[in-house]
Formats: C-alpha cells, structure tokens, sequence
C-alpha cells in the first residue's frame, strides 16, 4: 500500500511518521514549495517522499486530507477521482469561519459532495496529533471510529488502521461521522474499541455533552 498525505501540517506529518514506522510508503504534500517540504520531511519524517498533490493523488492508494477544513475546496473537484480517501479534518468556527459551517455539522458529506468520485471514509479526526502519537506507544491499543457509505473502503481504512497500532470501530455510513466530531460524545476520546462504541452510541442517540469545544488547532 502507499499512503497519500495532503497536508503537510503536524497532524499530517504525525500521520506520516506512524505510517513509515509500520513499514508503509508515504507520499505527502504541502501547501509550499516541494523541495522545501522535502528538507522538513528529511528532518521530521525521514523515509516519506514529498511530491506535489497532484502527484500524491495520483500515485497513492489512500489518500488522508489533513488540511484546514475550509482549504478543502482549492483542490480540484476531480483530483481523488475513484481514491479511497480519508477526512481526517474538522471544522472549526473560528479558523475555518462561518461561512464554511457544513450543513448539520456533518463536515464528511461536505467532502464528499466537493470529490463527488471519491470514496470518502472518516477517522483519524476525532484525538489530535499529541493524543496520536501517544497512542502509538500505549500499552493498549487506541480505537478509531470509522464512517464511510463504501464497506469495501471502510474495510481498507480499517486495515490500514491496524497496521499504524489503532483497534476500529466500524460506525456505519458517512452520515455517522458526525459522531466524530468536535461536540460529540467520542471526540477527544482516546479508548478501546468497546469504550468507543458506546461513546458512538451515545452520540447517534443524542446522549453525552454536545456543547462546542474550543478548537485545538493541532487537529486539522
């Protein structure tokens, strides 16, 4: 498997690390020049390729958005044409603005509706990046919800999962990330499987606290 990264933040560059750790090709991108992406990488990630996004949608098997939310929308509608691809971003008011709030708060549907080709899967969005990389030496394993209309990607995603050191929970379809993400019960949760079913539960029934967070920008 190669695993395209868009994103090149700390969020990105977490991902990236864990990946080169279980022994899986990396390619990311960034939002600047890419000899100078490829200088930070040799640095923080060593072992990942940096290439243009282009070139990581166009070369990767799975393909993690790990930008702002609201930068989404510069990428070309077509570019993830047929890509499994996993959001790993949230949408957070006072970085992102009002005018981008997904209709809901089901930020998923919004990415999916942009790459309407694309088999759009979300996980990796609900602990940021410190949490993660915690996670990856914990002594027991961490859970990741995973939500996406497409079974077959949802069974690659979680795969993929199990390889970077985290259990899955399978939530169902897209629609269900929602209860992923900032304001859910299972946001910021960093359990077991079991544990997080039951936060996903709660959220779907509309238990737990769903008041507004204060964004970690670390996330997205």
């Amino acid at each position: 498997m190669r695993l395209g990264i868009i994103g090149a933040g700390k969020l990105g560059m977490t991902v990236a690390r864990l990946a080169i750790d279980a022994g899986i090709e990396v390619v990311i991108s960034g939002s600047g020049d890419v000899d100078r992406l490829a200088w930070t990488v040799r640095l923080l990630a060593p072992g990942v390729r940096a290439a243009t996004t282009a070139a990581v949608a166009e070369s990767a098997d799975v393909v993690v958005l790990a930008l702002p939310f609201h930068r989404f929308h510069t990428l070309d509608r077509g570019l993830l044409d047929g890509r499994i691809v996993i959001d790993a971003m949230n949408y957070w008011e006072p970085v992102d603005g009002a005018d981008r709030a997904p209709a809901g708060g089901d930020s998923s549907a919004t990415v999916q509706q942009w790459f309407p080709k694309a088999r759009v899967v979300k996980t990796l969005n609900q602990l940021g990046y410190h949490a993660l990389k915690a996670a990856w030496v914990a002594t027991e394993r961490v859970a990741q919800g995973v939500a996406g209309d497409d079974p077959a990607a949802r069974t690659t995603v979680m795969a993929l999962l199990d390889r970077l050191g985290f259990d899955s929970v399978d939530a169902g379809p897209l629609a269900a990330g929602v209860n992923l993400v900032p304001g859910s019960p299972a946001f910021g949760a960093a359990s077991d499987a079991s544990t997080l079913s039951s936060l996903l539960r709660a959220g779907a029934t509309g238990a737990g606290s769903t008041a507004a967070i204060w964004p970690d920008r670390s996330l997205s």
